[in-house]
């Protein structure tokens, strides 16, 4: 079992009290079809423990394998630089199999962003930097695939289903 080598913080996406006793965090890529079906379950786990759990996510997009995850991370990051990280992050999974340019401006603009701020951070690229953290932290502290989870620190290797990883998180706040 392999540790967070990077501890949350307040660079991190995160929903719920820092407080929480469960720390879920979750390397994730928008175009992973298994990053995909977990997104609802995270959502339900979100809703059931409420102020117990504090969820952060952290981007690890498989460029290798999928043509727009690194864009599409670009975007939630250029969304969360507006306050809107979650409202994008959100957006792509529900509409993952339109993650291309277009797609992510028409997002940007449902969602009220300043959009010549967002065409040009995501023409230069400005959050590359940021992704290169999240992907290094990944691999430091052994992700290989997506999605990869945390439960207070130590990577959850079992199924992420909603019982298994409800039992998971129970376990830790026990």
């Amino acid at each position: 079992m392999s540790d967070l080598t990077l501890p949350v913080s307040e660079r991190d996406h995160i929903q719920g009290p820092m407080t929480a006793p469960v720390t879920l965090v979750e390397y994730g890529d928008y175009q992973c079809p298994y990053c995909g079906q977990a997104y609802p379950i995270v959502k339900e786990l979100q809703q059931r423990l409420g102020d117990r759990l504090c969820f952060a996510f952290r981007n690890f997009p498989l460029t290798q394998i999928h043509q727009h995850a690194q864009q599409a991370a670009e975007a939630a990051e250029a969304a969360g630089a507006q306050n809107k990280f979650w409202e994008m992050h959100d957006t792509l999974f529900e509409h993952q199999r339109a993650l291309d340019d277009k797609h992510l401006k028409e997002y940007a603009a449902k969602l009220g962003l300043d959009e010549s701020r967002f065409s040009r951070e995501m023409a230069e690229h400005s959050y590359a930097v940021r992704l290169r953290e999240d992907l290094l932290s990944g691999a430091r502290s052994g992700v290989n695939g997506t999605p990869t989870f945390f439960i207070n620190g130590e990577r959850y290797d079992g199924s992420y289903d909603l019982v298994s990883l409800l039992s998971a998180i129970e376990d830790a706040a026990a």
